[in-house]
């Protein structure tokens, strides 16, 4: 059996209501679903994918910082409200040696209130996807395919 690149998809709090919570702004389609598109993808590029979702902030940090024993490649992060208030969860991930990551946001959050405007994720990450709802989970594990697989400079 070949030892594929492990890559992490990680979501914040209430990200386990996708399909079901304000629509209008996330979308129809369920964590679950896109859960099961990612993966589609993720086999036909030869990758490893898990997924993890957490509505409290200790659990993930608890996740970061078990990367370094997990031979995690890298991860896609929705880090949801997180997003503007965790910096436990930000030190986390810079506690990471050369953390590969794409921050996404299914909404475009600078069309949003002005607290959405700010993230703690986004001066970190290798790349940031807002506004294209689920369709940024695509885009961001293609981009991080690539990055891992060295055909895109960071």
């Amino acid at each position: 059996m070949k030892n594929f690149p492990l890559v992490w998809v990680v979501n914040g709090p209430n990200l386990n209501k996708l399909g079901s919570r304000e629509v209008q702004i996330y979308g129809e389609k369920s964590l679950t679903e896109i859960n099961s598109d990612l993966s589609k993808i993720a086999e036909t590029h030869s990758v490893e994918i898990d997924f993890f979702q957490s509505n409290h902030e200790g659990d993930l940090v608890d996740l970061f910082h078990r990367s370094s024993t997990s031979n995690v490649a890298g991860f896609i992060f929705n880090p949801g409200a997180f997003s503007h208030t965790s910096i436990a969860i930000r030190d986390a991930i810079t506690s990471i040696e050369n953390p590969l990551f794409v921050e996404v946001h299914l909404s475009n959050i600078y069309s949003r209130e002005k607290f959405r405007h700010f993230s703690y994720f986004s001066d970190i990450a290798n790349g940031v996807i807002c506004g294209f709802g689920y369709h940024g989970y695509f885009y961001g594990l293609n981009y991080l395919i690539e990055l891992i697989n060295g055909s895109k400079k960071t």
